[in-house]
């Protein structure tokens, strides 16, 4: 996957004998990335790019047909490829408080003092999104996305800062 890129569903298991598969979905607006239609560059890249053919929901699971993958061998020749497109071709966000991934990583970040702590180097979506922080001094920060203790983003200026509590940046 190019750096230009971010991902927005995993190719599953294979749905029936048609061609569909299932879809581990990435993005928060699945039903217009995966409208039909739609063209989705892959990683690894030679098996795209996949036009979406249909879409469809079952039982809360995204089940799509690529145009070409009209039996189960071939969508099982999919299984695990990665979804992606450039990042130019989002949406810019409304709200000014949320960051697409692709925005965070990469910034510096720095403590309410001015003392660096590092570099964004992932971003983590679990109950609570997480930024993973490559220290300056060695190893990783993780350090919970909220306003509490990331009380700025400055994408423009390439930095974020961070109001830790005591012992969140210990290295130990």
């Amino acid at each position: 996957m190019r750096d230009d890129q971010v991902v927005v569903g995993r190719i599953g298991r294979p749905h029936g004998v048609r061609g569909e598969v299932t879809v581990d979905v990435r993005t928060d607006d699945p039903d217009a990335r995966f409208a039909p239609g739609a063209v989705l560059d892959t990683d690894p890249p030679h098996l795209g790019p996949l036009t979406v053919e249909r879409a469809r929901w079952h039982v809360g699971r995204l089940l799509l047909r690529f145009t070409g993958v009209d039996d189960r061998t071939a969508a099982e020749k999919l299984r695990g490829t990665w979804l992606v497109v450039d990042t130019g071709d989002l949406p810019p966000l409304e709200d000014p408080d949320e960051f697409h991934d692709h925005e965070l990583i990469g910034l510096t970040a720095v403590t309410t003092d001015g003392t660096p702590v590092g570099t964004v180097r992932d971003i983590l979506h679990y109950a609570q999104d997480l930024l993973v922080i490559r220290r300056e001094t060695g190893g990783e920060a993780l350090v919970p996305f909220v306003a509490a203790l990331v009380p700025e983003v400055d994408v423009a200026g390439g930095r974020i800062v961070i109001d830790p509590p005591p012992g969140l940046l210990d290295e130990s």
